[in-house]
């Protein structure tokens, strides 16, 4: 995109489509609260959110036609998203769509942030709850790995659970095709996915012809967002599907398959396909939010859990036990089960965490109630 001034007021069909503004046949937003939003506000046009840095959002009404960092309006940091004075996900991300006002940069505002329609987040590091938004709006999340020590089949079974807890499809493409070994435990792996019912594709992502393969998932109209750790090759990819060098790739470690971080911020990008590509940086950490559902991503474990003879069955040393009796049979991986067991202990205590946040915020709302303060905000400095 380039990052050229906006003038015109109302921007065309075409050029919104081309960024994943998604039409009905009638030619209005497919989701009546947009529609809603556009009636009651008749002096203003939509635009998305395509870049998010530190100091403020980059917004675009076409491919064309974007903001510029560097001349960043006042109004892309109005009060109503200062930090603190808003949730992580409340506040505007990458994929979101917003209405604004105004013939001119100078005199533009947001005026709106549309509901979403997809949402993928992360529970953020720390001991209090808080949901950091990965990418909003979204139709797939191509689940990044690198057929190298990068593998990892826990890592993956987590971002399936965060994706399907944002209504995303996902679908999990193995990179370095042309190095990996056939016969190596991610072909047993792969199966495993592909039992779940979750598209696999693997490929050589420095080869147009192998990541056409996933042409499918980006028809025109379509965005998707790619989510990995850091040398996966997420970036090598974008370039591949871009046909040209835009984003900065480097080397991994040969001790680990690891790389650096050389995607620092979040930019969603037109393809040649027609569709939009939000590259993220690599993720370290992959909490779950308490929104998911685990019970959806191990249908397998959940399946056998039903044929235990105990309704209560805690698939430890109980009689009966149909899901200890697969792992000793071979047909259950252990480490698979295992990471079960972890993702739902996490989930159930995010959920928790979530509780406890919502009734606090009830409690200091209800009336004639002091919302809680920091100690020396209540008895003054010492």
């Amino acid at each position: 995109m380039s990052t050229s001034s906006i003038e015109t007021a109302t921007p065309g069909l075409a050029d919104l489509q081309a960024i994943g503004w998604p039409l009905a046949d009638d030619g209005l937003p497919v989701e009546p609260a947009w529609r809603e939003a556009m009636v009651l506000r008749p002096h203003a046009r939509p635009a998305r959110v395509v870049e998010q840095h530190r100091s403020g959002y980059i917004v675009a009404d076409g491919p064309e036609h974007s903001f510029s960092v560097e001349s960043l309006p006042e109004w892309l940091r109005p009060a109503t998203y200062r930090k603190g004075a808003s949730a992580p996900e409340e506040r505007p991300a990458v994929g979101d769509w917003v209405l604004i006002e105004g013939s001119s940069i100078k005199h533009s505002k947001i005026v709106e942030l549309l509901p979403r329609r997809t949402a993928i987040k992360r529970a953020a590091a720390g001991e209090h709850y808080k949901q950091q938004l990965i990418a909003a709006n979204v139709d797939t999340v191509f689940v990044v790995c690198g057929l190298d020590a990068d593998f990892n089949p826990r890592r993956i079974e987590r971002y399936l659970l965060l994706v399907r807890g944002g209504g995303a499809e996902p679908v999990v493409v193995l990179t370095k095709s042309d190095i990996a070994d056939t016969d190596s435990a991610a072909a047993v792996s792969v199966l495993e996915l592909a039992a779940q019912d979750v598209a696999v594709r693997a490929v050589n992502a420095k080869d147009a012809a192998s990541v056409a393969a996933l042409h499918a998932w980006l028809q025109p109209g379509r965005t998707a967002v790619l989510v990995g750790s850091s040398g996966a090759g997420k970036s090598t990819l974008t370039n591949t599907l871009l046909g040209v060098e835009r984003m900065k790739t480097a080397e991994v470690r040969e001790s680990d398959s690891r790389g650096r971080h050389t995607t620092t911020y979040r930019a969603l990008i037109p393809l040649p396909t027609g569709a939009c590509l939000i590259d993220t940086p690599g993720m370290r950490e992959l909490k779950p939010t308490g929104e998911e559902d685990v019970a959806e991503n191990f249908s397998d474990v959940e399946a056998l859990a039903e044929q235990c003879r105990f309704r209560d069955c805690k698939h430890q040393r109980e009689p009966g036990c149909a899901v200890r009796a697969a792992i000793e049979a071979g047909k259950l991986d252990p480490q698979r089960f295992a990471n079960f067991l972890k993702l739902s202990d996490e989930v159930a205590a995010a959920a928790s965490k979530a509780a406890n946040r919502r009734a606090q915020k009830a409690d200091d709302k209800a009336p004639g109630k002091t919302p809680n303060k920091r100690p020396d905000e209540k008895y003054g400095r010492r």
